[in-house]
């Protein structure tokens, strides 16, 4: 998957309108529209931006890096291990 598929996927998973993110962004709604569309790619400032907004790397966003990250800011290191023995459990349950 692409950037442009990879960020309208995080966006709508976020629940954020191409108008809300770009307002996030503090560029214009037809950016982030092109961006969707593969007409443009983001600066990297704005790719560093917007990593930051869906908390994955740049690399994910890129569709460099298959992994998806979850953000366990705040979660105490306990929850942390019990998060790691579920998505061992769910990815074992696939195999």
């Amino acid at each position: 998957m692409g950037f442009s598929n990879r960020l309208k996927e995080l966006r709508t998973q976020a629940g954020l309108t191409q108008l809300q993110l770009a307002q996030r962004l503090g560029i214009t709604k037809s950016v982030i529209s092109f961006y969707e569309l593969s007409e443009r790619a983001p600066s990297p400032d704005v790719l560093s931006r917007l990593a930051r907004i869906f908390h994955v790397s740049t690399d994910y966003l890129l569709g460099l890096d298959k992994r998806e990250t979850i953000d366990v800011t705040g979660i105490s290191k306990n929850d942390v291990a019990l998060l790691r023995a579920l998505a061992d459990s769910l990815r074992n349950k696939e195999k």
